[in-house]
């Protein structure tokens, strides 16, 4: 089976690519645009593997994209390239529109293209498998519930709304079109290779270095964590065993507020990387309430039982077991970290709606 993989130098893409190369005999061609959150340095165990290759294009480019799919011939298409951050979404919601949007329509018309004239068997067999994000369906903010399948989309930020926009374009391609699509949907990540302005990599890398550890209000939004290589083995499952036009919910079963996740954090460093920076008795001393971000999700948690139920698949890690990985990872990894920052994010805070130097 040849796999064509959208995104896969990016945090969740390069997890599946991983996985497909290590686990399966599956080929994979990897089309990645390389923006400032795509980094091949996280493929470098995989890189020479001859089931492997890599293409530098954009997914909005749709005549390159039509030229990689009529040379590769790709049985099924895992679309994972995204702008995925929500507080540069604030800052800058332009890019977010054109990849997110504009992206996935050239993707589709290009895979339509491509699709259609594929003899009838394949043309039967083909998936094309698109991969989002819980926070289409928007806040649960005093609703004891869960999000499901079913859940009616609200998204909030600019990310949000243009993921939101892009499930609709996959569902419609396939209502009129007849693609054979799948959709998932997943809760927050974390991992190893996580792009250092997230929460966990950014609380673990600002302890390191003795600087605010900053947490969002009160820090009690709560979100569903999901280790990011069993989110991997989900995407392999649905691509190969899901059942086509369905949506799948992604979830770890792991609803935390974000001052538990930071102060957890902060508990590991204290065990496994005791020489502190200088006037650090505990790495928690560093937690630093700020201004909270605009239109900020209480909560969000996935209703994960139906991929249990029609494909058999349970998360190996529990919360506690995936961020003692993740920890560990970075401090055995900090020089990736120092190479993946590359001076456009140096830490700071994101998405804020005024005047950074108006802000306390």
């Amino acid at each position: 089976m040849r796999i064509l993989i959208t995104g896969g130098a990016g945090f969740i893409g390069s997890a599946l690519v991983r996985h497909l190369i290590a686990n399966t005999e599956h080929e994979v061609l990897n089309l990645d645009k390389l923006t400032y959150a795509g980094n091949l340095e996280s493929l470098a165990e995989i890189a020479s593997d001859s089931r492997y290759e890599f293409v530098q294009a954009d997914i909005a480019d749709q005549a390159a994209v039509s030229a990689v799919l009529a040379r590769f011939q790709p049985h099924a298409i895992m679309h994972l390239a995204a702008e995925s951050h929500v507080d540069r979404s604030i800052d800058g919601p332009g890019e977010f529109i054109q990849t997110n949007v504009v992206g996935t329509y050239a993707l589709l018309e290009a895979t339509r293209g491509y699709w259609q004239h594929l003899p009838a068997a394949e043309r039967e067999a083909f998936r094309f498998h698109h991969i989002s994000t819980d926070e289409v369906y928007g806040d649960l903010h005093g609703v004891d519930d869960l999000f499901t399948e079913t859940t009616p989309y609200a998204p909030s930020s600019p990310y949000s709304a243009s993921k939101a926009a892009s499930d609709h374009l996959v569902r419609a391609w396939q209502r009129t079109y007849g693609l054979p699509v799948l959709i998932t949907n997943c809760s927050n990540n974390y991992g190893p290779y996580h792009f250092p302005e997230k929460l966990i990599p950014l609380v673990i890398l600002n302890a390191l270095a003795g600087k605010p550890l900053p947490v969002y209000g009160n820090g009690m939004q709560v979100r569903d964590w999901l280790y990011v290589e069993d989110h991997a083995r989900a995407l392999f499952k649905v691509v190969t065993e899901g059942v086509v036009g369905e949506t799948y919910n992604i979830g770890g079963h792991n609803e935390q507020k974000n001052i538990d996740v930071v102060r957890s954090i902060c508990g590991l460093l204290d065990e496994l990387a005791p020489q502190r920076p200088d006037g650090v008795a505990h790495y928690a001393d560093l937690i630093t309430f700020v201004k909270d971000r605009p239109g900020h999700d209480v909560r969000y948690a996935i209703d994960a039982s139906k991929i249990e139920r029609e494909l058999g698949w349970v998360p190996q890690e529990t919360f506690q077991t995936g961020l003692r990985k993740t920890v560990q990872w970075y401090l055995d990894n900090l020089q990736w970290c120092r190479r993946v920052q590359d001076g456009s994010y140096q830490g700071e805070r994101l998405g804020f709606t005024e005047p950074k130097d108006l802000i306390a």
